[in-house]
């Protein structure tokens, strides 16, 4: 670590971690009920479970993304962050808002917009967290050396509050209601996530594998003009049933199609930079969880995204068990992983040791993305078995539901198999650890410019 200020970036991560548990909890809470429908049906009804686990989601993924712009903006800028004290404001601004969500969802306190639960109050906070980080990376970047990961990391970062502002307003038109909700919905985690995604992932190549950083940054624009080309019109993908005009339905069709393919150049990019420079850097934990989220993303958000996107098929799929299945890997694959790397990465500098607990880290890889892929493999069976049995053959829903009920048994077992994965991945970079930092981890060696 080279700049006092990146120590902000361990709040940030401490706290993520603390909502990611607090999701793999409620996420196995809402998969037991699947299991056992009148699980908790007094206490805690399924739509308050779900309802925590999905934005426990969004926010540890968003904190985690904030962390890691506090972690390698600094080394990237060549300067300290604009002001730490503001980072800390932020900071405590988003948990308590997180924190406070959580509990209303609770007592039954909530906006009642899927997704967008957020009580008005906690919606305007995210706004003025927003404002704040924007105003502290800017200015660090602004007042600093420039480079092409600092430049696509802030575009990403001012996407996320742009459209964040159509979760506020919630027209009364249902049509248009969800027209603007996909603003949201869509554009930041198929738009404007994918460029942070692609930014963190750059910096992380740059610095476990040495390759130039010219090679490096050529690769970050291509898949940054993929990822913005297919996804902004990909869009239409989802317009088809909420009374959108009908020709979002060819261009849906045609640009989230497209969406595969900058996921297929980040595989293509980490993997060839791996193979391309050297091979010996101590966190080996951190490069397998790089190179697993490319693959990871390529899959759940591009392939399994792929496999029901086109109109003529989403009319069967949409809103099925396989719906759920690319939803995981997806999130899990490009999102949840890329935060665990730069996490496994940054941890032993926060904390001033070496890359601890490596076999541990890298058992929490392998379970943890072992349990998800079988859960998606799982519910893709029980969702195509879903759609013939209730979108073909003409069964009510629950009548479905009573057909794939072993389905649902194996989604909770590689849940809690999840649960496992990630406490592991815990331990791993907050336990105990009695060895000093080397002194070969003191300065890093750096790739050339």
């Amino acid at each position: 670590m080279k700049y006092a200020s990146q120590k902000v970036a361990y709040v940030y991560f401490a706290g993520a971690m603390t909502l990611f548990v607090v999701q793999l909890l409620f996420g196995l809470l809402a998969a037991t009920v699947y299991a056992i429908p009148n699980f908790l049906a007094e206490t805690l009804p399924f739509s308050i479970l779900r309802m925590v686990h999905t934005n426990a989601l969004v926010v540890w993924l968003l904190m985690g993304f904030f962390g890691a712009a506090y972690y390698l903006v600094p080394e990237e800028a060549e300067r300290e962050i604009e002001s730490p004290l503001l980072a800390y404001i932020q900071f405590g601004l988003l948990m308590v808002g997180a924190l406070a969500s959580v509990a209303g969802y609770l007592f039954g306190i909530h906006g009642g917009r899927e997704f967008l639960e957020q009580p008005l109050w906690v919606k305007w906070a995210i706004v003025l967290v927003a404002g704040i980080f924007l105003y502290n990376i800017g200015m660090t970047i602004l007042r600093g050396r420039r480079t092409a990961i600092t430049s696509v990391l802030l575009l990403g970062m001012v996407g996320v509050a742009v459209f964040w502002l159509f979760a506020i307003w919630n027209p009364e038109n249902i049509a248009v209601d969800k027209l603007y909700w996909w603003y949201v919905i869509h554009l930041w985690v198929e738009g404007v996530w994918e460029l942070i995604m692609a930014s963190i992932l750059a910096f992380l190549v740059l610095k476990m594998t040495g390759v130039d950083r010219e090679v490096v940054e050529k690769w970050l624009y291509g898949i940054v003009g993929l990822a913005l080309f297919s996804g902004l019109l990909g869009t239409g993908h989802h317009y088809y049933w909420i009374g959108a005009p009908g020709y979002w339905q060819p261009i849906g069709s045609f640009f989230s199609t497209l969406e595969i393919a900058p996921f297929f150049a980040m595989v293509i990019f980490a993997f060839t930079m791996v193979w391309r420079g050297r091979r010996d850097h101590p966190n080996r934990a951190a490069l397998l969880w790089s190179l697993g989220c490319t693959v990871g993303a390529f899959f759940g958000a591009g392939v399994w995204g792929f496999l029901h996107t086109l109109h003529w098929v989403n009319y069967y799929t949409h809103g099925t068990q396989i719906t759920a299945a690319h939803g995981h890997l997806a999130f899990y694959g490009a999102y949840a992983m890329l935060n665990l790397a730069i996490i496994t990465y940054a941890m032993p500098y926060l904390r001033g040791v070496q890359p601890y607990n490596q076999v541990l880290n890298m058992w929490s890889f392998w379970i943890t993305t072992s349990a998800v892929v079988f859960m998606t493999v799982t519910l893709t069976f029980g969702g195509v078995v879903q759609v013939h049995l209730q979108r073909v053959m003409g069964m009510t829903y629950m009548e479905a539901q009573e057909q794939i009920q072993l389905f649902y048994w194996m989604r909770l077992g590689s849940g809690a198999f999840v649960l496992i994965g990630g406490l592991l991945f815990l331990w791993s970079i907050f336990g105990p650890v009695r060895e000093e930092r080397p002194a070969s981890m003191t300065a890093e060696p750096q790739p050339a410019e």
